[in-house]
């Protein structure tokens, strides 16, 4: 019989990325708590490089980066599929989540972080980095980034589509994403929260504000 693990941390976008997806295809999986204060020996023992989450263990062998282990979900369930089939569209989803996670992701997080005139130049440089994958929206012409379901693009995005607006309220800030700034984009975000699996499966977002809330008094980041 198959073992399903997934280590991870119930407010992170990373870990609920990979809970998102093992729910669209139906996996069964025991979801483990990892306190990021004080590491346990099995985080660091499956994941020795980064000692990072989320790591899913399948049949006891570690697959760590959220991204990997989406693809790995995709290859290893194929119900379902969260990749496009023809090559160069799996190609081109793939470039979109390095996209957003190297890109969009570090931006917004810096923006998040900084003060001042430093973040007045991290937004800006969030918001021309949002127009661009906006834009990549538009192109597509479908609800999603992965045509009329949910797919890889989309569920990497979620960073953007629910935890960014979370992440700006906790630090007191306006809203990055509104139909008036991203119309494109705020109305996926609004599709995307409401898509049934994903809808079912993001942590309450009055207890996400006051995670978020705490963490900011704190210097660790971790």
């Amino acid at each position: 019989m198959e073992e399903v693990k997934l280590i991870g941390v119930w407010a992170s976008p990373f870990s609920r990325r990979v809970e998102i997806a093992l729910k669209q295809k139906g996996v069964q999986y025991k979801f483990i708590e990892e306190d990021l204060a004080d590491k346990s020996a099995l985080l660091i023992q499956c994941n020795p490089v980064h000692k990072k989450i989320p790591v899913l263990l399948h049949n006891g062998k570690p697959i760590c980066e959220s991204v990997v282990i989406l693809q790995y979900i995709d290859d290893t369930w194929t119900a379902t599929p969260i990749l496009p089939e023809d090559p160069y569209d799996r190609a081109m989803a793939r470039f979109w989540a390095k996209f957003i996670d190297e890109k969009c992701v570090p931006a917004l997080l810096k923006a998040y972080w900084s003060k001042d005139k430093e973040q007045e130049n991290a937004i800006e440089e969030a918001c021309e980095l949002l127009k661009t994958l906006e834009e990549q929206l538009m192109i597509k012409d479908n609800k999603f980034f992965g045509g009329d379901a949910i797919g890889l693009v989309d569920i990497v995005a979620g960073t953007i589509g629910f935890w960014l607006g979370v992440f700006w309220e906790a630090a007191g800030m306006e809203p990055l994403i509104t139909a008036e700034k991203f119309p494109i984009l705020s109305k996926w975000a609004d599709e995307f929260v409401n898509f049934p699996v994903v809808k079912e499966n993001l942590p309450p977002r009055t207890q996400l504000l006051a995670y978020f809330k705490a963490r900011r008094q704190t210097p660790h980041r971790t």
